[in-house]
């Protein structure tokens, strides 16, 4: 699958001062998987005594007191009621491999309740199933596992289907592909509320690489992913290191040891993405963290993130992250309000 995700230019959400951390409910249903579950508890359930706060109130709930998940690997017992998700700021529905059967209806209505107050959506893997019955998708854009591509657009024309992302985030709906999307569908969100220093330090907590290329609308750390080619990896790391220096795809190439045209099918196959892309997406990660860092002079920033200008730096952050360099200083930067 092509590993590539896309984000509107939308506002970014983010705790206000002295408020309650952000209220994440997950709902668990009859047969949904564990691992989606697993993925949603350590992003947004656990304590991180390396931030020094907690990011997330986290809750899980069903509607049944016991919930027999995927094929009866285990049963769910101690969560919460189903009321638990009208108090939800972000709502994860249930994801289940039997696409086929209907959802259980106090589901929906929960799911349509939440959207109705304003509170965010999201779906990983076949969640976009859930969010599509319950009607919230009507008119939006989503993904799903490519697997179940051609049977949700038969099912829910009405939806825009992108099969070829890793996740789409529509706003205050989100939807993650395949099953170990639902990591990068979770680091992004944190970024997204938090902003990239705070997201990469939960993804180096998952030992997780905190985005698997994109180069779309997303607020981007990127660590040196792990890839099938070692060959790469040093490469990686060397250009990183001197992301202010001028680089070149023919200066990678030779770092590299290999002709220019197979360090891009190299790329190509083990990231996704071009070597320019790439370089440029590393460059703009290393300018948020500066500017998260206290950097308030736009031109050092281009200047030692390898952006050239402040007027290129100011033109990539506006197509990537949908915001201006100051606007990202005023919601990440040391001197924020709030958490």
């Amino acid at each position: 699958m092509t590993q590539e995700s896309s984000q509107p230019a939308g506002p970014v959400r983010r705790a206000v001062p002295d408020a309650a951390p952000h209220r994440v409910v997950v709902i668990v249903d009859e047969n949904s998987n564990p691992f989606e579950l697993g993925c949603a508890t350590e992003i947004f359930g656990l304590r991180r005594p390396e931030i020094g706060r907690d990011l997330y109130d986290f809750t899980l709930c069903s509607p049944r007191p016991r919930t027999v998940m995927r094929d009866g690997f285990f049963t769910l017992t101690g969560v919460a009621a189903l009321e638990a998700a009208d108090e939800a700021d972000t709502l994860i529905v249930p994801n289940r491999p039997d696409i086929e059967v209907p959802r259980r209806p106090a589901v929906l209505d929960a799911v349509r309740r939440a959207h109705a107050r304003g509170a965010r959506l999201i779906g990983f893997c076949s969640g976009a199933f859930t969010l599509a019955e319950a009607g919230v998708l009507d008119g939006r854009r989503a993904t799903a596992h490519w697997q179940w591509a051609d049977g949700f657009r038969a099912r829910f024309p009405s939806v825009t289907l992108e099969s070829d992302v890793l996740f789409v985030d529509d706003g205050d709906i989100l939807t993650a592909a395949g099953s170990a999307a639902a990591l990068d569908l979770g680091l992004h969100v944190v970024r997204r509320d938090h902003g990239a220093e705070i997201a990469n330090t939960v993804s180096r907590r998952l030992v997780f690489a905190a985005h698997r290329d994109g180069g779309q609308r997303q607020f981007v750390e990127r660590p040196v992913p792990e890839v099938a080619d070692e060959s790469l990896a040093p490469v990686l790391a060397w250009a990183q290191e001197r992301l202010d220096t001028p680089l070149t795809v023919s200066g990678l190439a030779a770092r590299a040891a290999v002709s220019p045209a197979t360090l891009h099918r190299r790329f190509r196959t083990e990231l996704g993405t071009t070597p320019l892309v790439w370089l440029t997406g590393e460059r703009l990660a290393l300018a948020c963290r500066l500017i998260e860092r206290g950097e308030s002079r736009f031109d050092v920033v281009a200047r030692r993130s390898g952006l050239g200008t402040a007027a290129h730096l100011r033109t990539l952050m506006r197509r990537h992250t949908g915001l201006t360099p100051s606007a990202y200083r005023l919601r990440f930067g040391p001197d924020r309000d709030g958490p």
